[in-house]
């Protein structure tokens, strides 16, 4: 018998010691969006193990959007998710390191998710065609486009030679750019994933320099990262810093809130064994998270400090929306603007009020802005898209 106690007792312990522990591992919030992006390597890596593992994450982070990169096998992919009732996914295809997105369905709605560049002359430059999701939250429109560059190469750019890995990456970067410029001109995008090079290169071998000098309409989200020490890099193995996120100047606002953050998720240090287990089990790469504060949440008077709502549902709308808001204020009123700054229409706020109409039938389609004005002083200020 107490042969037996002792037996029980060191298998207790043994599983103890294994057993992994995420309660303490978050990001994020209620009140903030946050979107991921993950190259999650091979997954599974290592079977039943990752599965369990990665499941445990995702819960325990509890982001809105996770953008995943080389899912493998898509069944046992699916299959993990089934078990998850927050989440929904969209998963295209396992070829060639799949990427995929998974969502918490009833805090994002999808408006449509698609892939680009997905023919033969833009093979080299995207081996894994990017994957777009356009999306809502919190009454805020969100464009986030998934990417996995090609790999290596010798840290020169060499434009004469297309088959350059760095030139493949500074053409799938330069082919971004120009989507972005021709179809979301202004809007809320964010552009992510393994995109397989640094972003400290030096300018001449810098295949992102095309985003970098381009100060006034995007921003690396994680530059600081990069430009920081080693133990925050996305891929330790290396070591170096491949995992970015990109945002683009309709963010810049949300992004330099004192409760916006971008950071690398160093899961690594939640397991007993590290890095090392964490390689051996789940990925060779962390993920890297940003977290903004929606633009509906900002208060943008500099004067005070007391939150104020102001935001519109639906968004976008076909004629009619409601523009509400939590705080009544005197002598007030909403001013529209359509995209080009002229003011379309003035709407007087009554004390009392907490939400107007606004009745767009008479005005095209496209991006207005929507002012909330006391006392000659914009408050708060919230897009609208008009979609007919």
């Amino acid at each position: 018998m107490k042969k037996s106690i002792i037996i029980f007792v060191i298998v207790l312990i043994s599983f103890n010691l294994s057993a992994q522990n995420f309660d303490d591992l978050s990001f994020g919030t209620d009140t903030t969006f946050e979107v991921v992006s993950w190259n999650i390597e091979w997954f599974p890596k290592n079977g039943q193990t990752t599965l369990d593992n990665v499941s445990q994450i995702i819960e325990a982070i509890d982001v809105d959007i996770l953008a995943l990169q080389e899912i493998n096998d898509t069944v046992l992919f699916k299959q993990m998710l089934e078990g998850m009732e927050d989440y929904n996914y969209f998963i295209k295809s396992g070829w060639y390191a799949g990427l995929t997105y998974i969502y918490k369905k009833d805090v994002v709605e999808i408006n449509d998710i698609y892939e680009i560049y997905t023919t033969s002359p833009y093979w080299s430059a995207f081996p894994r065609s990017p994957v777009v999701m356009e999306l809502t939250f919190m009454n805020q429109n969100f464009i986030v486009i998934n990417n996995h560059f090609k790999c290596c190469g010798d840290g020169i750019l060499n434009m004469s030679d297309t088959g350059d890995e760095e030139t493949r990456r500074y053409i799938a970067s330069s082919y971004l750019k120009e989507y972005i410029e021709e179809y979301f001109p202004n809007e809320n995008v964010i552009v992510l994933g393994d995109l397989n090079d640094e972003l400290t290169d030096i300018p001449e071998d810098n295949v992102f320099q095309l985003f970098i000098d381009d100060t006034d309409n995007y921003l690396f989200a994680d530059i600081e990262i990069a430009n920081g020490a080693a133990s925050e890099w996305s891929y330790p193995t290396w070591p170096s810093h491949l995992d970015h996120i990109l945002i683009t100047n309709d963010l810049f606002d949300e992004f330099e809130n004192e409760n916006s953050l971008i950071e690398t998720i160093k899961i690594d240090e939640y397991l007993d064994g590290g890095f090392n287990e964490y390689d051996e089990n789940i990925s060779d790469h962390r993920p890297v998270g940003l977290k903004l504060v929606p633009n509906s949440s900002i208060n943008i008077n500099e004067n005070s400090y007391e939150r104020i709502l102001f935001a519109n549902y639906p968004n976008p709308f076909k004629q009619v929306t409601n523009i509400f808001f939590n705080k009544i204020i005197k002598n007030s009123k909403i001013e529209i603007y359509n995209i080009n700054g002229q003011k379309m229409q003035s709407i007087p706020v009554m004390e009392g009020q907490s939400s107007i109409i606004w009745n767009a039938e008479n005005y095209p389609n496209g991006i207005y802005f929507a002012k909330l004005i006391s006392d000659q002083n914009v408050i708060a200020i919230t897009k609208i898209v008009l979609i007919k």
